[in-house]
């Protein structure tokens, strides 16, 4: 439960760590300089010698070999560079500081992450923190001889099939990316285009997809949908540090990233090398991302180009189709030879804006609408969690269905479309009434909880008898009519139209419908 430290076991740890309900704060002594360092390691002008000394002694050992000679000028090559004069940068001592190691610590709590290949868990870490072992952590950092732990391999079900692979971390390792995240993006962000709008602070999805409905109203109805094959697992390491070597210049730093980079995957036990990419999973891997496609931000300006992207999606809008066929073919060679990134030639497209996916959305006469790819995820999520051969009970089943409302309408209510609202309600409703059916089973149990909801009992007794389908006793007046929309609700179930309504008329509480 540690990181490779210059070929020894390293650790977080601290002296004390005051836990509350809400926020496990980090004393001042927790992240302390002097916390668990022994007589021989507080003086900072030893450590300074002691550090002189051994890039010195490394310099002797480490042989030149043919990857280090053929690597560029001003790549990843300059980042493994050791200067003794120039290990008084400052960057990696505030990265390491008492106040950002809590921000680190704090936001990585909030994420609830999985553990890493050494399965120690964000609860766990506190504890860790407490070992006499924080300050050999601190000290290889500053000496530049940290190693981390490779990433953990899993997958994830992709929207359009297949398994997208990620690439877990450790919790310390998160910790310490987190920390360098918080410092390097002051450096960085200030610099982004403003119409990159992934992973930045103020900025998000909805911002992105309301630029590119500003375009359509501008006139610019062509686009160009261009899709990067594998974009997190194809970054060039190269090309990368040679983006960060421009604003970075703690070596220290710029080794950290290089060896995060290069520290590897564990899958199924077998440790495989990095030799490009960014995985995903880890703290830094956003901010890296955008460093990267800076370049082609900024080459989309120069040209002129309307545009918006959100991480390697991305889309440019034209007027014509012509005109988008010739931004196409150039940005394809751009990419290809300046950032060794791949284009895929069957996702990537030239076609009017209402018959492009966007970040889940599409647009339909100046509107922005759901996608119907978003919307066939939606329903065959809803089909799972309302399925009738699902055995619990209906208070766990309804619980999860509003959780997963709510999360997915916190996103797709932007659309701006209201009719489909109405009409999802009503067919979950009746999924959930067809759940009931199922589970009241035996026909005496149904006649007596149609009657506990006030149906009638002539009513209730011929739908108990019936030998028709679940799905359609759902939509029969006994059903609807005990079951009705009240009680569903008053059990907790959440409405998709009262959401939509909630977002687009904050303010007013709207008691009929709007306009759609």
């Amino acid at each position: 439960m540690a990181g490779l430290c210059g070929g020894s076991l390293c650790t977080l740890s601290g002296e004390t760590c005051a836990a509350t309900s809400e926020r496990t704060t980090l004393p001042g002594d927790w992240w302390a300089e002097g916390a668990g360092v022994s007589s021989g390691h507080s003086s900072d002008e030893d450590r300074e010698i002691r550090l002189e000394r051994r890039a010195k002694r490394k310099n002797k050992e480490e042989p030149v070999t043919a990857t280090k000679a053929m690597k560029p000028s001003g790549g990843a090559n300059d980042c493994l560079a050791t200067d003794p004069s120039a290990l008084n940068a400052t960057l990696m001592e505030q990265a390491l500081s008492q106040k950002n190691l809590q921000r680190a610590w704090d936001q990585v709590k909030a994420n609830h992450g999985a553990p890493g290949i050494d399965g120690m868990t964000v609860e766990q870490f506190p504890d860790f923190v407490r070992s006499p072992q924080w300050a050999a952590v601190k000290g290889a950092l500053m000496a530049g001889t940290y190693r981390p732990q490779p990433v953990r391999r899993v997958y994830i079900p992709k929207a359009s099939g297949g398994q997208r692979p990620l690439g877990i971390p450790t919790v310390v390792d998160r910790v310490i990316q987190q920390a360098l995240a918080q410092m390097l993006e002051p450096l960085f962000d200030p610099g982004f285009s403003d119409y990159s709008y992934g992973f930045r602070k103020r900025r998000g999805a909805h911002d992105a997809v309301r630029q590119a409905r500003e375009y359509l109203k501008q006139g610019y109805s062509e686009a160009v949908d261009m899709d990067l094959a594998k974009f997190f697992d194809t970054v060039n390491f190269d090309i990368l540090m040679q983006r960060v070597n421009r604003k970075v210049s703690d070596p220290l730093v710029r080794r950290l990233i290089w060896r995060y980079l290069r520290a590897g995957v564990m899958e199924n036990g077998q440790w495989s090398p990095s030799e490009k990419g960014v995985p995903q999973g880890g703290p830094l891997s956003p901010l890296l991302a955008n460093i990267v496609l800076h370049d082609l931000d900024m080459e989309l300006e120069k040209r002129g180009h309307k545009f918006v992207r959100y991480a390697d999606d991305f889309l440019v809008l034209v007027k014509s189709k012509r005109a988008g066929q010739r931004v196409m073919a150039g940005l394809v060679r751009f990419l290809e030879k300046r950032l060794r990134l791949t284009v895929n030639p069957v996702k990537s497209k030239v076609a009017p804006l209402n018959q492009c996916c966007f970040l889940g959305f599409t647009f339909r006469r100046k509107k922005i609408v759901w996608s119907d790819k978003s919307v066939a995820q939606f329903k065959r999520r809803v089909k799972e969690l309302t399925g009738r051969s699902w055995g619990v009970s209906m208070d766990y089943r309804i619980e999860k269905l509003s959780e997963y409302i709510r999360g997915w309408m916190a996103y797709f209510a932007l659309s701006e479309y209201y009719r489909p609202t109405p009409e999802l309600d009503e067919w979950i409703r009746r999924r959930l009434r067809m759940c009931y059916w199922k589970q009241w089973r035996r026909c005496r149990k149904r006649v007596r909880e149609l009657l506990k909801l006030g149906v009638s009992e002539r009513q209730a007794v011929l739908t108990a008898l019936s030998r028709k389908s679940y799905w359609h006793l759902s939509r029969t007046m006994a059903t609807q009519s005990g079951l009705t929309n009240a009680w569903l609700k008053s059990q907790g179930l959440v409405s998709v139209r009262e959401r939509w309504i909630a977002f687009h008329y904050p303010v007013s509480n709207q008691s009929g419908l709007p306009k759609p």
